[in-house]
C-alpha cells in the first residue's frame, strides 16, 4: 500500500512539474521576436525564414517583427522591462553597454557550430574578417569575445550629403563646410548626439594641432589618434566640441532624426550630416526629380558605424534565434537586404563582389581591406572595383575613420551638451515649414508604399543586368 501511495505522489508530481513546464513555454518556442531598426530589411526574408527554419530544423516558428528608431530605447526595453526579444539589433556602442551589464548570450556556440555545420548552412563565415576585427575593438569584459556575443549586420561612415549644384565636392571634403556662413538655413545635422559628437572632436583636435604648429596645414591626424579620440569623453573634450557646435548652431536649420533625406530631395537643405545609408537613399530619390545630390567623408576624418544582431538575456527562443542569424548572413539573403534597405551588408563574398560591381560607374575602389576569401587574401581585383563608393568607401577613407565607443557614465555630461547646443534655433518660417513638411509626408507615405514594390522590382532588375553582364 505504502508502494502505491509513493507512485502515485511521484506521478502526481511529475503531471504537475509537466504542467508547469507547458504553461511556462505558452507557445514561445514556436515564436521568434525580432527586434530591429525601421525600414532596415527585406521584409520578404521574414515570412521565408519560417520555411527555411522548418525546413532544416523540423519545427515550426512564426517571427513577431518590431521596430525602434533609438539605440537607447531599445535598450530600456531590455535592460529595464525584461522584455523577452530573441534577435535585436543594436549599434557598436550599444554592444558594449550590454557587454558589460551582462545583457546577452553567446551567438555562435561550439553545439550550434556543429549543428550548422553538420547541415552545411554555416554562413557565419561569410561575414568580412574587416567586420570582425572592427568588433574585436569592442570594450568588453576581461577574457570575453565580442565576437561571441554579436555578429555584423549592417555598417557604414557618417559623412556630408550635400548638393553638388550649390556645394562642390573640395568644400564637402573638410568639415569647415559646416561652418560657412553662405549655407546659414541651408544645414540639417543628425540628432545623434554620439555621431555628431566623435567627428566633431576629430575636426576639432585637427584644428587645435595646427593651430599649436604640431600638425601641418595640410596634414591630418593619425589613425591611431583617431582611434584615442573615439574614447575621449573628458570635460575637456566635451567643452571642445560644444564650442564648435555652437559656432555652427546659427546656421543649421534643423536637427532631424529621419526628415533630412526628404529635406535635401526637395533642395530645403543643402548640406546633412548623416548616414552613408541615408545618403545612398536620397541620392537615389533626387535623381529621380533631377536633384544632384552627392555625400563625402571629410579628410580630417570620420566614424565607421556597425551595427549587429545579438541575443539579449531574456530571450526565449535562443534556438531560433541563432538560427536567423546564421540565415541573415547567407549572402543572396545579404544581397537582398541591400537591394531593399540601400545600406551595406557585413557580408563579403565573391557573390557580394559581383553583384554589387558596376563596371559603368567612373568611380575605383580599393575595397582589398573587405573583401577576403576564406585564407583571408583579398579577391582577385578586390583592390580596383568600379562600385559605389557611398557604399564601399575606399581604403583610404576608412584609414581616417574610428569606431565609437559606448562613454559609460560620460554619456550624460555628453547628452547635457548635446541639448545645450540644440536648443531652439527653429526660425519661425523654418518651423512653419516642417510643419507643413510633416502634413505632407502623411499624404506620401501612403504613396511610398505604393511605389516601394516598383523601386524594389527595378533594383532587382539592375542587379540581374549587373550579374548577367558579369557573367558574359
Amino acid at each position: 500500500m505504502r508502494y502505491l501511495t509513493n507512485l502515485f505522489k511521484r506521478l502526481v508530481a511529475l503531471v504537475a512539474v509537466v504542467a508547469m513546464a507547458t504553461a511556462c513555454d505558452d507557445g514561445r518556442s514556436e515564436v521568434l521576436k525580432v527586434y530591429n531598426w525601421g525600414d532596415y530589411i527585406d521584409e520578404d526574408l521574414l515570412v521565408e525564414f519560417e520555411e527555411w527554419y522548418f525546413e532544416h530544423t523540423g519545427e515550426k516558428v512564426e517571427i513577431i517583427y518590431q521596430t525602434f528608431d533609438i539605440n537607447e530605447v531599445m535598450l530600456a526595453k531590455i535592460e529595464n522591462g525584461h522584455a523577452d526579444f530573441d534577435v535585436v539589433c543594436p549599434s557598436e556602442y550599444i554592444v558594449e553597454r550590454m557587454m558589460r551589464n551582462e545583457l546577452l548570450l553567446p551567438i555562435l556556440t561550439p553545439e550550434f557550430e556543429a549543428e550548422i555545420n553538420s547541415k552545411n548552412i554555416n554562413y557565419f563565415d561569410c561575414v568580412s574578417p574587416y567586420i570582425k576585427r572592427e568588433f574585436s575593438l569592442l570594450t568588453a569584459p576581461e577574457g570575453q569575445d565580442p565576437n561571441d556575443y554579436a555578429v555584423g549586420y549592417m555598417w557604414g561612415t557618417t559623412g556630408i550629403l550635400y548638393n553638388a549644384d550649390y556645394v562642390t565636392e573640395e568644400e564637402a571634403l573638410s568639415w569647415d563646410l559646416m561652418f560657412n556662413p553662405r549655407l546659414k538655413d541651408k544645414i540639417f545635422v543628425k540628432d545623434a548626439f554620439r555621431d555628431v559628437y566623435s567627428p566633431m572632436l576629430i575636426y576639432a583636435k585637427t584644428i587645435e594641432a595646427r593651430k599649436a604648429g604640431t600638425l601641418g596645414e595640410d596634414e591630418m591626424l593619425p589613425l591611431e589618434t583617431i582611434h584615442a579620440l573615439m574614447y575621449d569623453s573628458s570635460d575637456e573634450s566635451i567643452a571642445l566640441v560644444e564650442s564648435h557646435l555652437k559656432r555652427t548652431k546659427e546656421l543649421v536649420a534643423g536637427w532631424e532624426a529621419d526628415f533630412g533625406k526628404e529635406m535635401m530631395t526637395q533642395e530645403k537643405a543643402w548640406i546633412n550630416l548623416m548616414w552613408s545609408g541615408d545618403a545612398v537613399w536620397a541620392i537615389e530619390e533626387a535623381a529621380e526629380v533631377d536633384v544632384n545630390l552627392a555625400y563625402a567623408v571629410p579628410r580630417e576624418g570620420s566614424v565607421v558605424w556597425f551595427d549587429g544582431w545579438v541575443i539579449p538575456k531574456y530571450a526565449k527562443n535562443e534556438r531560433a534565434a541563432r538560427y536567423f542569424i546564421d540565415y541573415m548572413c547567407m549572402p543572396e539573403n545579404a544581397i537582398r537586404n541591400m537591394d531593399a534597405t540601400g545600406y551595406v551588408s557585413v557580408v563579403a563574398t565573391e557573390e557580394v563582389l559581383e553583384a554589387m560591381r558596376d563596371d559603368e560607374l567612373e568611380t575605383v575602389c580599393d575595397l582589398s581591406y573587405f573583401f577576403v576569401d576564406e585564407n583571408h587574401e583579398p579577391l582577385e581585383g578586390c583592390d580596383s572595383v568600379h562600385i559605389d563608393d557611398v557604399l564601399y568607401p575606399d581604403r583610404s577613407v576608412i584609414e581616417r575613420c574610428g569606431v565609437m565607443h559606448d562613454s559609460g557614465d560620460r554619456t550624460d555630461k555628453m547628452l547635457e551638451m548635446w541639448s545645450r547646443v540644440k536648443g531652439d534655433n527653429l526660425s519661425t518660417g523654418m518651423l512653419v515649414g516642417i510643419i507643413v513638411f510633416f502634413v505632407a509626408m502623411f499624404a506620401w507615405g501612403i504613396w511610398r508604399k505604393v511605389d516601394a514594390y516598383r523601386k524594389k522590382q527595378h533594383h532587382l532588375k539592375r542587379r540581374r543586368h549587373q550579374y548577367t553582364k558579369t557573367k558574359k
